[in-house]
């Protein structure tokens, strides 16, 4: 096996695309012959997945691992943090329910978890070539720093070179590089190996003299301008779901309840691709009313979720369009708000202990203290009205979900076949049910399944009078084609040519413009040949050499290979302002 290589991707802030980034990273060692492997070792979303063996993960290590071509597996997301308040997580580790805290609880907690995070990163070192490491929000949170184990203290865990990744389409990005680096401590700064500006429009010449100046200013260059793309990719977090309601409008609406407490909205991404859907989220009772279907997502917070809907009257308004003939799918979360109460009697998502629901499915929910996450297949059975002639349509997807729901007032001991004869899988337990034009389940990446999804918007446009589309639309390989065309972005991303002649540390020869990516990507798997590359120098006549940076050692290595060679040392502005009077 090759020798292990790792890279890590810090961001300036939060939605940059430094999932992005790792993502195209992963695919493109991929596609060179590498056995690759995404790792963050922190993660907090709602966006969850369950591996095959019944751990869940933050489905941003998910999408990367689809694009390395590998089974997604939980140690490469080790701890995952799933807000179910404005204050409380709850903290997963290794893929499994440790308990719920606060922030301040967290924080003095967390250095416990290095054990595990080291445990699970030392796994991807022993049995992969290349790791692609990302960090969480911005490495400069300086109030967050103390005991860091997702950003600069996962890099130094890792002992591993940095991209810094900075988005420009919201503006300020020199002031973001330059913050972040120059929060850090000098040790942080030195891993810093470059900069890549992200989601740029417009004219790359326009960026020429801020990208000299910044380089000037932090002495980390600017690797590359990525341009601004539209990727069929999915988002980390809810920050990226407004882009559906970009989407021009079509004979189909869709409309999906932004919950409060929203989770695994990705959910829905499927039905996105499909020319003729329009799909949107809502917030608020007056966007409702010119849908087709209306979708209720999941939740981490079933309870408070319910509780919002009623006082904004949106409650009042699905239940309204129900009655209409208007169809209303609930997932997980919301299939449980379709009932008619939940109830949480040991307060693990509310202060509140019971809610009325919906009231639109004859069900009540019960929040228990086993959570339930494992993968699931099975085939549709006692269908009716929308879901009608579906029968032995087969589905895959998984569960995440705190307790169970039963048949409203049935004995949950005693009415086994009572259920099985209505949970639209023929099961013993409720894993979906339907009246009509309502439908719930537990099942998530249910939309996942393209001839599920096909016939279910060919019942809809039947209802419209439209004609039927036979679309084979599978959304696992159009995923696959994205991760190669986000790939073929970064690939294409120019560098600019050189001011000075540059010899490359992997080959030791000087460079010409062709040859960045390559040697880059070499940087990444090779050992550095610094010998040979100050010996290269030497022949090309230079005897100065000037070591920019917090420390000394590589000034050391050059009077070691050369003790006549003349050496200086630039690692602050005061160094280089006596270094030019010195010259002078």
């Amino acid at each position: 096996m090759k020798k292990h290589k790792n890279i890590m991707i810090f961001g300036t802030g939060s939605n940059v695309g430094k999932s992005i980034i790792a993502t195209g990273l992963c695919r493109i060692f991929y596609q060179d012959g590498y056995r690759v492997a995404p790792f963050k070792s922190q993660n907090m979303a709602l966006n969850s997945f369950i591996t095959k063996s019944g751990k869940e993960m933050g489905r941003a290590q998910v999408v990367q691992a689809e694009a390395a071509k590998i089974e997604p597996e939980v140690f490469m997301n080790p701890i995952l943090l799933k807000p179910t308040t404005d204050k409380k997580s709850q903290v997963i580790v290794n893929g499994k329910v440790y308990k719920n805290m606060d922030a301040r609880e967290y924080f003095a907690f967390k250095h416990n978890l290095k054990k595990e995070i080291t445990r699970a990163y030392n796994y991807i070192r022993e049995n992969y070539d290349i790791c692609v490491l990302e960090g969480a929000g911005s490495p400069a949170e300086i109030n967050l720093k103390e005991d860091d184990i997702v950003n600069t203290g996962m890099a130094e865990m890792a002992d591993t070179p940095v991209i810094l990744v900075a988005d420009i389409d919201r503006g300020g990005v020199f002031a973001a590089i330059y913050g972040t680096i120059m929060l850090l401590e000098e040790s942080e700064r030195a891993r810093i190996k470059g900069v890549i500006i992200n989601k740029f429009r417009g004219d790359k010449s326009l960026l020429a003299n801020g990208i000299e100046m910044i380089e000037k200013l932090t002495n980390v260059p600017v690797l590359g301008v990525v341009p601004y793309v539209k990727l069929g990719i999915e988002e980390e977090d809810s920050l990226g779901i407004d882009k559906y309601n970009e989407k021009k409008d079509a004979k189909i609406k869709i409309s999906v309840i932004k919950l409060k407490h929203i989770s695994n909205f990705t959910d829905i991404d499927a039905l996105s691709h499909y020319s003729d859907v329009s799909l949107k989220y809502v917030k608020s009772a007056n966007e409702l009313g010119n849908e087709d279907v209306i979708i209720i997502p999941g939740s981490k917070n079933t309870i408070e979720d319910m509780k919002d809907l009623v006082e904004k009257d949106m409650a009042r308004k699905i239940i309204r369009l129900a009655k209409s003939g208007t169809v209303i799918f609930g997932i997980c979360g919301g299939f449980q708000i379709l009932g008619q109460k939940i109830t949480d009697l040991n307060n693990l998502e509310s202060n509140l202990r019971e809610i009325s629901g919906l009231g639109l499915l004859p069900i009540e929910t019960v929040i228990e203290t086993e959570k339930i996450t494992a993968q699931y297949e099975n085939t549709l059975k006692n269908l009716s009205g929308i879901l009608s002639g579906m029968e032995n349509v087969k589905i895959n997807g998984y569960e995440i979900h705190q307790g169970y729901s039963y048949l409203e007032n049935g004995d949950k001991s005693k009415n086994l076949k009572e259920i099985q004869k209505n949970c639209i899988f023929g099961e013993k337990k409720l894993k979906g049910m339907m009246r009509e034009n309502v439908i719930g389940t537990y099942i998530h990446g249910i939309f996942d399944n393209f001839e599920f999804t096909n016939s279910f918007l060919n019942k809809i446009r039947e209802n419209k009078g439209l004609e039927y589309v036979d679309k084979k639309f599978s959304y696992s390989e159009y995923k696959d084609r994205e991760y190669d065309k986000l790939a073929k972005v970064l690939e294409t991303v120019e560098f600019a040519d050189f001011k000075l002649p540059l010899v490359g540390n992997t080959k030791a020869t000087v460079m010409e413009q062709g040859q960045i990516k390559e040697l880059l990507t070499r940087q990444v798997m090779e050992p550095v040949r610094f010998y040979d590359s100050i010996a290269t120098m030497k022949k090309s006549g230079v005897t100065d050499f000037i070591e920019i940076g917090p420390g000394k050692v590589l000034s050391g290595f050059v009077k070691k290979i050369d003790k006549s060679a003349k050496v200086a040392h630039v690692e602050d502005v005061r160094s280089l302002s006596t270094l030019l009077e010195n010259k002078e």
